[in-house]
């Protein structure tokens, strides 16, 4: 069975390691990043692209190569390539599993100092009128600190992102200081939060809701015990996806996966 799989993130990595473990598969990865590529390779995955794809090279890829399984492992945050990727299995008539992490249940968490908005746009607008005082760590990636630098200046800002070049030339143009960038290594734990939180003479913390292995949890507990604001984006509702194809853990891929081969 062939199966391009739209990666790029811890999830599409353990969907690798998983399917090459109990199935006869071929498999293909796209990744926006060398980095992403690099770890899809390490994972097992037969063949690699590592740049950003249009369309019309997804469709042609996946002609060319007569691929059976479009799975969709991207970031829940990538709305665009997950709209893509359902419009392309649709005209194709593919089969598509779209693989999304879970929300955080923050149920038992104290979200007092969480602040919840729908946009980075809206995020540097709180920022600006809430958090005038102390300094901003961004942990949201480095394609989204343009929105809030329009709100927030370079001195106080301070972007955990992965140390590529793409992320330090974003960082370049946007006038962030070199010393200011905090090289990202998967996601930290309580304690490591806690101490850059105090480092840096953090005010506030920007995040995604990007569930549990994203490090929420370990974020709003970091910012509980330093009086740190919680500035948090929440998911995209993306109205194209088709809940019947959406699965969230090893064992929902399984079912939709023994169906097929």
């Amino acid at each position: 069975m062939k199966i391009l799989l739209l990666g790029g993130t811890k999830d599409s990595t353990n969907i690798i390691q998983h399917i090459k473990e109990k199935y006869d598969a071929y498999i293909l990865t796209t990744t926006t990043t060398e980095y992403g590529g690099k770890l899809a390779k390490k994972a097992g995955s037969d063949e690699v692209i590592s740049r950003p794809l249009l369309k019309d090279e997804i469709t042609d890829l996946i002609k060319k190569q007569s691929f059976e399984i479009l799975i969709d492992a991207t970031h829940p945050f990538a709305e665009h390539i997950t709209k893509t990727s359902v419009s392309i299995s649709n005209e194709l008539n593919l089969t598509y599993i779209r693989f999304e992490r879970p929300t955080t249940n923050l149920e038992n968490i104290d979200t007092s100092y969480v602040h919840y908005v729908n946009s980075f746009d809206d995020a540097g607008k709180l920022i600006k009128k809430e958090f005038k005082e102390g300094n901003v760590l961004h942990f949201a990636g480095a394609n989204t600190m343009e929105d809030i630098m329009k709100y927030v200046s370079a001195d106080r800002f301070y972007p955990r992102i992965l140390k590529v070049e793409s992320s330090i030339v974003k960082c370049e143009k946007l006038g962030v200081d070199p010393s200011h960038i905090i090289p990202m290594n998967g996601a930290a734990s309580i304690e490591e939060n806690i101490e850059l939180m105090e480092k840096y003479d953090a005010s506030v913390m920007i995040t995604k809701e990007s569930g549990d292995i994203g490090g929420v949890i370990e974020k709003i507990q970091a910012a509980n015990e330093k009086d740190v604001g919680v500035v948090m984006i929440q998911r995209p509702k993306i109205d194209e996806l088709n809940k019947n194809n959406i699965v969230s853990n090893l064992e929902e891929l399984d079912i939709k996966l023994k169906k097929l081969f």
